[in-house]
């Protein structure tokens, strides 16, 4: 029986509408509210097509499935249904306990692909991941960038390995036991390759976004786009087998409707989990320090599972690294460390001098595993002016306080890419525009954004030269190096440590407590019989951990700590963790 496929497009804002899919365009039909579609028979799969609105140049479909000419091209047919999924016993993974691991496809390998991840992989087990983050694969222009450009948002990128290689990787990671969380970008679409206006009111002019026109979630016209971006989300975790989403900076999105947008997704994303037999997360990054982004929708909240936490990053960085340009000026002092650690945000209802105003509300009841943590991210390395990591300039010792900190806090544990070891490569911004005025500006923007902070032009790498992005490549060779190859036991102890303990893993914030010496510069948490020992200062420091803690030395970052009694014995940058003796065995 020869193939048939029903192509339909919403393009409320053409009189007619063309498909382009053979020797000549074939007029569509218009049903309701803007849609037009046609049935093609022989269109099966592997057929490229693209759409004519009022006799224009062929445009790709707005829900591309695979666009393997890049975004200016015709769009391609696949079927879902014909991918041999190995994955059928695979139930999910648990987010409160979990480890994530975020990587960028183009630069984890050499290969720069999907299956070039999956040769990686057994990396990640060894080292006690639980689920892998990938950042976005959404079709952008040109061949290299970090995914937040992406304008097929259906459309895995061609030069990763388009939609089966995702599918490969999906089904090679459920295979060890990983979970997928896919981050996805809803906030705005890239500048190069963006059609989606030409079709309809995807975008509105009501609010200004630092992307321009913001996507239209309210306005008029705006059902249609709302369903344009729930079922891209939906599709991920269904016809992909992607286990959870990240959503991208939640606080860009306008939507003033009875139902925000994210209550809609949380909703329909719970009802394909209950189809789908295995639990399905929702994760946003958001910059406003609002607990109601994790409420449940029934006390008014957005519905989602967690969110990022940058507050306690930038406590952490600030402490660990002294500094105190641009935002990071609203942190810096250990007392700032030790509310993060204990209430989730330094600044919840507090004045933020970097922001002049008063900054975000307090977490109350919510648990730790409702927030990531984390010592380094994608924005936070690659937003500097050379995307150096943060063990660029630091010693190994303190490196190894940071990560103790973090894998010991009580949130979601988020690694980056090479972090376990210490790579020295950076990971810089990198884009490929096809179009030569958009790099200009792109590169100018970049340098301007620097300038402010004494940078000079010829110091911020060219985001469109190759050379940027082949320097953000992971080094794999690294890891049989000093000191890479003692960062990395130290970072595989201390995740081992930490998924044994049940007492770092819960969750639990109320049984967290912080005592710190802002002049001397120590830190001790304690977390039930737990204690975790930090001393930053200049000289060795003799810490009492303090009643009620377990004096068992669990794990140290030097071999000149000692414990002895109730005290710890630490010289300058050092770290460590004691317990009582059941957790030692």
């Amino acid at each position: 029986m020869a193939a048939m496929t029903t192509f339909r497009v919403w393009a409320p804002r053409a009189d007619s509408v063309e498909l382009d899919c053979g020797d000549r365009p074939v007029p569509m039909r218009e049903t309701d509210q803007g849609w037009w579609e046609i049935d093609v028979p022989e269109a099966g799969p592997g057929t490229d097509y693209a759409f004519r609105l009022d006799g224009s140049e062929p445009l790709p479909d707005p829900r591309s499935p695979f666009q393997p000419s890049g975004v200016h091209g015709p769009s391609r047919v696949v079927d879902h249904d014909a991918f041999a999924w190995g994955d059928q016993g695979w139930r999910g993974f648990h987010l409160p306990s979990a480890l994530l691991y975020e990587l960028h496809v183009g630069t984890f390998t050499p290969e720069g692909t999907f299956d070039g991840v999956i040769d990686r992989l057994d990396h990640l087990v060894d080292l006690g991941v639980t689920a892998v983050e990938v950042l976005p694969v959404a079709e952008f222009s040109g061949s290299r960038n970090w995914g937040y450009d992406g304008v097929d948002l259906y459309a895995p990128h061609r030069d990763y390995g388009g939609p089966d290689g995702l599918k490969r990787l999906v089904d090679a990671c459920h295979a060890r036991g990983l979970g997928v969380v896919l981050d996805v970008v809803y906030n705005h679409l890239g500048p190069e390759g963006n059609y989606l206006e030409r079709f309809g009111p995807y975008f509105t002019s009501f609010y200004s976004t630092p992307w321009g026109q913001a996507v239209n979630f309210d306005q008029r016209g705006s059902d249609e786009v709302r369903r344009f971006v729930i079922d891209n989300a939906l599709g991920w975790l269904r016809d992909y087998h992607v286990d959870a989403l990240r959503i991208d900076a939640v606080h860009a999105i306008v939507d003033t409707s009875a139902v925000h947008i994210l209550e809609q997704l949380a909703t329909e994303v719970a009802g394909l989990a209950a189809t789908e037999n295995r639990p399905l997360w929702l994760i946003a990054e958001s910059d406003l320090n609002d607990p109601r982004v994790v409420r449940p929708p029934a006390v008014g909240g957005y519905g989602m599972d967690a969110q990022w936490s940058d507050d306690f990053h930038h406590a952490l960085h600030t402490v660990l690294t002294g500094e105190h340009e641009g935002y990071y000026a609203d942190f810096g002092a250990l007392a700032n460390l030790a509310t993060a650690l204990a209430d989730v945000w330094v600044y919840a209802g507090r004045w933020a001098p970097s922001r002049g105003r008063t900054h975000g509300r307090p977490p109350t009841g919510l648990p730790g595993w409702a927030f990531l943590g984390y010592l380094q991210n994608h924005d936070q390395v690659g937003n500097r002016a050379l995307g150096d990591r943060i063990g660029a300039s630091l010693s190994t010792g303190r490196l190894k306080v940071g990560a103790a900190l973090y894998l010991t806090a009580p949130f979601v544990p988020m690694v980056f890419q090479g972090e376990e070891w210490a790579s020295a490569t950076p990971f810089q911004y990198f884009t490929s525009h096809e179009d030569r005025e958009l790099g200009r500006l792109v590169r100018q923007g970049r340098r301007s954004e620097f300038a402010a902070f004494g940078w000079s032009a010829e110091e911020v790498p060219d985001p469109q030269e190759r050379s940027t992005f082949e320097r953000s490549r992971l080094d794999w060779n690294e890891l049989e190096r000093s000191p890479h190859a003692e960062v990395l036991e130290w970072y595989r102890s201390l995740i081992a440590l930490r998924r044994r303990t049940p007492g770092f893993s819960d969750g639990r914030r109320d049984g967290v407590r912080v005592r710190y010496d802002e002049q001397a510069r120590w830190l001790v948490v304690e977390r039930g019989e737990l204690r975790v020992a930090a001393n930053l200062g200049d000289t060795d420091q003799k810490l009492d951990l303090g009643k009620g803690a377990g004096t068992v030395l669990l794990l140290a970052s030097d071999d000149a700590v000692s414990v002895d009694d109730r005290f710890a014995t630490l010289p300058p940058d050092t770290v460590v963790i004691t317990g009582p003796a059941s957790v030692a065995q």
